[in-house]
């Protein structure tokens, strides 16, 4: 059985088992969440599409881990104006696992 869930302005097709990262959400770690956003339920042959989301649909999931992924440089540089600028970027992210899927 699989879901597609949306949270922090993106989609995820999740699975019961998998870890993923997701934008940084307030939970503790060790703590148990639910994600009531399910765009779409699949299991087999059978698919149930929200419109735009699954009535009574529900993922659970228990937090990780708390931290950052690694630093992005950003270069910025303008030919012959003697101008350059470096920037870095570390964005926050929780790591989840999914523990099951309801619909």
């Amino acid at each position: 059985m699989y879901a597609v869930i949306k949270t922090g302005g993106k989609q995820y097709r999740v699975a019961a088992g998998e870890k993923l990262k997701i934008e940084q959400i307030p939970a503790e770690v060790g703590a148990e969440v639910t994600l009531d956003q399910v765009l779409m339920v699949g299991e087999g042959e059978s698919v149930t599409i929200g419109a735009p989301l699954v009535a009574g649909a529900v993922v659970k999931a228990t937090v990780l881990a708390q931290d950052r992924h690694d630093k992005v440089k950003i270069f910025k540089m303008r030919r012959r104006k003697h101008y350059q600028k470096h920037q870095g970027h570390r964005q926050n992210y929780t790591e989840i696992r999914i523990d099951g899927i309801s619909a």
